[in-house]
């Protein structure tokens, strides 16, 4: 069974506007890690929204075809049932934090599941050591910097364990080492049997992505290997994805 699965997705803002997402088909597996890119405005951003249920529950809209989450059809699931499926990380990591401490944070979601207080703590060690937070886990979320905050909200989601997770631009605002940091993290989620999905316009930030999907103009123009399609620089010149100034 497949961890992502979309069918024929479409999205528009509003009954009767243009389509922001067209005929969307693809599927990320468990233990894959998929890189999203492409120019700003393509719907990477909207087809994240569809995917963890957000356009659904929370947004106006009109979304037509099938997102499925190990077989489980988004319509059908309730908030917080999404929430066990699905942890995305916005790009904006602001709208995700609110607690006074990063361990806070971090245990906010978990306590709301009424685990045990031991698993609790288990699990915010776990995602502390993962992401190298633990210097951290007393500061205050919103006065760190901005790559620190999403570390802290993908931190959070990940408290959750949910099997796939999606990430909207997260390695935008980290410097070379949270890169790393992310990266070595992410490698291991997949090892652990995790899908996950991440939007990136830095392609060498997710050289390391077993699958590149590449979106323009709200569709879906090619779902391949990355190295493969990092290899065709014809067509990702022609995207505007990567340049090679002339004489070079």
């Amino acid at each position: 069974m497949e961890a992502v699965v979309a069918r024929g997705l479409t999205y528009r803002y509003q009954p009767g506007g243009p389509l922001v997402l067209k005929d969307i088909d693809f599927h990320v597996s468990r233990g894959e890690i998929a890189a999203v890119t492409g120019l700003s405005g393509c719907g990477k951003s909207t087809l994240c929204y569809c995917i963890c249920g957000a356009v659904h529950h929370n947004r106006d809209g009109v979304m037509t075809g099938q997102v499925l989450l190990n077989g489980k059809n988004i319509r059908e699931l309730r908030a917080a049932s999404l929430a066990l499926e699905v942890g995305m990380v916005f790009q904006d990591p602001d709208t995700q934090l609110f607690s006074p401490t990063v361990e806070d944070e971090i245990a906010f979601a978990p306590e709301n599941l009424c685990l045990p207080p031991a698993q609790i703590r288990e699990r915010v060690e776990q995602a502390l050591d993962l992401l190298g937070l633990a210097a951290l886990r007393e500061a205050n979320p919103y006065r760190l910097s901005g790559g620190e905050k999403h570390l802290v909200a993908l931190a959070a989601v990940l408290a959750l364990d949910p099997p796939v997770l999606v990430l909207d631009e997260v390695m935008s605002q980290l410097d070379q080492a949270g890169k790393k940091r992310v990266a070595a993290a992410l490698k291991r989620l997949r090892d652990m049997g995790k899908a996950v999905i991440a939007v990136e316009h830095n392609l060498e930030a997710v050289s390391f992505a077993d699958r590149l999907l590449v979106m323009e103009k709200g569709e879906l123009l090619s779902c391949g290997r990355t190295a493969e399609l990092l290899a065709d620089r014809e067509f990702m010149e022609a995207r505007g994805l990567i340049y090679d100034p002339p004489g070079l």
